[in-house]
């Protein structure tokens, strides 16, 4: 018990000693890699391995991206790097993908405020919520991450709170089956943060650490920061995207899903006449 204290204490001197050092105006920019391992459930197990590295070669757009989280001291905004989305190998768009990817994102951890913009089958959409409540359990392990010093934090999310934005066929048939017992499912969450950047922030939806977050991992993904840059020249306007129709998370769920339950009911009645 005395251990845990001399280390909340040493964490919350080098915290607040730290933020002394920074102007009121500062601003950094934090570049993240993201990548996600392929899962193909029962399907996968029935390709051969030259058939699954097709496969992973043309989701290779939605399985590893660039992200930019723009901070200052209190508010973000972290959003997707510019890029051309498309298929490696045939050229096309990731249409689907992208009705189901997060948008940009803006956090204020001085109002407790999640504005984040997505795009649904053509529609704009600005869900604002809360800041996800994080119980995080801080511990003593550390690692280096691109020069930076990082403390490990894990915490027990809900996973419907990391995945409001998404959607899965396995989420509709359980809506649709009211007497099964309700269960929560959780997920795990690992990060790494570093007390040399105190800003309560990170990329995703992920804060309330003292120190900003260099890697997260969730599930089958994983979000490095592979760069800072501190105070840089040409500053960004760290805002909340303001264009869209204006709803909660849950909100926006039950939209998207009660969208893919219409779809899947007029494929049904459009194939006995085919």
């Amino acid at each position: 018990m005395k251990t845990l204290t001399n280390n909340y204490l040493f964490y919350l001197f080098i915290f607040l000693f730290s933020t002394s050092l920074f102007a009121q105006d500062f601003q950094g920019k934090a570049y993240y890699y993201a990548k996600s391992t392929m899962e193909l459930g029962s399907w996968g197990a029935r390709l051969s391995e030259a058939q699954k590295k097709q496969v992973a070669a043309r989701l290779k757009n939605r399985l590893e991206k660039k992200y930019v989280l723009t901070f200052d001291k209190v508010s973000s905004t972290f959003k997707e790097d510019e890029k051309l989305d498309v298929d490696v190998l045939s050229g096309a768009t990731d249409t689907w993908g992208k009705n189901f990817a997060p948008g940009e994102q803006y956090k204020n951890v001085k109002t407790n405020e999640l504005v984040q913009k997505q795009e649904f089958y053509g529609k704009n959409f600005l869900v604002k919520d809360k800041l996800l409540p994080i119980a995080w359990k801080m511990g003593a392990e550390t690692k280096q991450i691109g020069g930076y010093t990082c403390y490990k934090a894990t915490a027990m999310i809900p996973t419907a709170d990391l995945t409001w934005y998404d959607f899965s066929w396995g989420e509709l048939r359980a809506a649709n089956n009211p007497d099964k017992p309700e269960e929560v499912p959780m997920t795990e969450v690992t990060a790494w943060y570093t007390l040399k950047v105190p800003v309560s922030l990170g990329p995703s939806e992920f804060w309330g650490l003292p120190g900003l977050i260099l890697e997260a991992n969730v599930n089958n993904t994983t979000m490095l920061c592979f760069k800072i840059v501190m105070n840089p020249d040409d500053k960004s306007k760290i805002e909340a995207p303001d264009r869209g129709k204006e709803v909660t998370k849950k909100e926006y769920k039950e939209i998207i899903t009660g969208k893919m339950q219409e779809m899947r009911n007029n494929r049904g009645r459009r194939r006995p006449g085919s």
